[in-house]
Parts: structure tokens; sequence; C-alpha cells
């Protein structure tokens, strides 16, 4: 069973010696286990220093196109290698490389398709209290939207299967990590949750720029996750609130006409229409939403039998 290790990376020169220097050679279950790093269009010698400190495979985009684009490179990459499991980890030595076996094994056992790892986030001291909310609540909202019992759902330390790695599709720029998830657990692909731990920061984030950053992010990526993956549920809620707006407008325009009071509150009467309008018409686009998404679902299933029959012509990866 072969093993690739991938290891996005965008300007990471100083941090990958640290970085590669706790990634292990053996892994039990694994006969071969190999490195793969995506360098994505970095402006240093990440490229270089990949190469010189013995990594397998180097995977190198002309230009920087985000880390969504780099895991899926990573995962191209990957399957045409011939991994039969593929570990994805971040290049500033966020996880510990230690528990690279928790994750493999219960692939190895055949318990799990893909497993995440789940950070100690509580005890995290470099997470704001807000973040740790934040965390807590995003990974609540992809639990119920996919399904699973993932217990953090942004962690991008995780391994999954041949298969799974074909089967996954982001169309998010920001990152792969929710998206795939919603994806597996809509797929009926057994997912598994390992507790794992951290290592000190080597550096500040850089997928954020600050809190309101990435405060703003979250909830347009939560609020997304359910207009793309939940879609008639999240429209009949919208249909819904604006349904019931004009409802009450429209009832206390009744009360108060019945009362003698009515020609003063005209704005009642426009209120309810149009917010019940907007309702309705909230209600039919959750149909046409619906539609789209199983047509989606179908294009993700073409897209996956096309890669089981491009992986078995043999396409390799320049390395």
């Amino acid at each position: 069973m072969k093993l690739v290790i991938q290891v996005p990376c965008y300007n990471e020169a100083a941090a990958l010696p640290t970085t590669l220097a706790q990634l292990p050679r053996e892994v039990p279950g694994c006969d071969l286990v190999e490195w793969l790093v995506i360098d994505d269009g970095s402006r240093d010698d990440t490229a270089a220093v990949a190469r010189a400190l013995g990594v397998d495979h180097v995977v190198r985009h002309q230009s920087n196109r985000g880390l969504a684009a780099a895991f899926m490179t990573g995962l191209e990459a990957a399957i045409a290698l011939g991994a039969d499991i593929v570990l994805n980890t971040d290049a500033d030595n966020q996880y510990d490389a230690r528990d690279i076996p928790l994750l493999v094994a219960p692939i190895v056992r055949g318990e799990a398709d893909l497993v995440v790892g789940a950070r100690p986030i509580a005890s995290t001291a470099h997470f704001s209290w807000l973040k740790k909310k934040l965390q807590r609540l995003g990974s609540m909202v992809v639990r119920l939207a996919s399904g699973t019992d993932v217990e953090d759902a942004p962690s991008g330390f995780r391994a999954m299967t041949r298969d799974v790695a074909m089967r996954l599709n982001v169309f998010n720029g920001y990152t792969y990590t929710i998206e795939t998830l919603i994806q597996a657990g809509r797929s009926n692909i057994r997912v598994l949750s390992v507790p794992v731990r951290t290592n000190p920061d080597l550096r500040p984030s850089r997928l954020v720029r600050g809190m309101f950053d990435y405060v703003g992010r979250s909830l347009a990526t939560i609020v997304r996750i359910f207009a793309t993956y939940r879609s008639l549920t999240f429209f009949w809620l919208v249909s819904l609130a604006f349904t019931g707006v004009g409802l009450i407008a429209g009832i206390r325009y009744l009360i108060l006409k019945a009362m003698g009071f009515g020609e003063g509150h005209v704005q009642s009467v426009i209120l309810a229409a149009a917010c019940v309008t907007i309702g309705l018409v909230t209600f039919v686009l959750g149909f046409l939403a619906d539609l789209i998404s199983v047509n989606r679902r179908l294009l993700e299933r073409i897209e996956w039998r096309l890669r089981r029959l491009e992986s078995r012509d043999g396409m390799r990866p320049d390395d």
C-alpha cells in the first residue's frame, strides 16, 4: 500500500525544513511513503528547498492560485503517482506529524474512507475566544449540512483513500476543508474524526488577514454552505422569514382596520404585499436550486468516473 503525503505551499522556504523534518518515511500498514510538495506559485525558493530536503515529487503552479487549487492539484498528482492513501498536512507545521499513523490506521483497517484530525481547539492558546466559537459554529453547520460527525471541520490534517481523492471537487477558491467534507457526507463516504495534536505557530496564518476578515469569511462560508448544499432548506427558510413578516404586517393592518384605524396604516399593506411576494418567489427558487444541485451531483459522478479512467492510463505529473 502506497501513502503519499502532500504539502501545499506558498512562500514556505523558511518553514519547510521544520515541517519536512517531522514527516515520517515509514507508516504502519503502508509499504511505501512518498512526499509531494505543491508549490502554489511561490516567489521564494520553496520548490528548490523542497527538492534539496529530499521531497520525492514537486508540482508547481506558475502563479498563485490559492490553497483550494493547490490541494486539488495535490490530489490529482497523488492519484497519478499511484497513491492508495493520500494524506494532506500544512506547510507551516501546525499539525503534529507524529499523529499521521492515527489518521492512516482507520483507512488501513478498512474502517473509514476519510479521516479528519480534530485539533484541541478549546486548549489552543493562540486562538481567540471569538475564533474558538466560530470554529465550533462552523463545524456544527458542516455536521448538519453533511450528515457527518466531524469535530473540527476546518482542519486540513486529513487522510483519504484513492477513491475519495478522485471523488472530491472544490469550487470555493478560499479553502477546501468544508466543501470536501460536505461532498463526502453527501456521497455516503465513511468519515471519521480522530483527535490530534498541534505545534506552536511558526508564523501568523496567511489564510486570513485579521479577526474581522476571519469572521466575515466564516459567516459567508456558512451561508454559502446552506445555499449550495441544502438549497431547498435554505430558500424555504428565507421564504418563511419574509412570508412571516408579511403575514404579521397584514394581520396587524386588519386588526387596526377593524378598530377603525386602518386609514393611517397603509404602509402595513404595502409591506405585507411585498414580503409575501418575495416569500413566494423565494419558495419557487428553492425548487429550482434543488434541481440544479441534482445536476451537480450527476456531474460530480461523471467526473469521478473520468478520473478513474485517466488513472488507469498511468498518467504521471511532472516531477
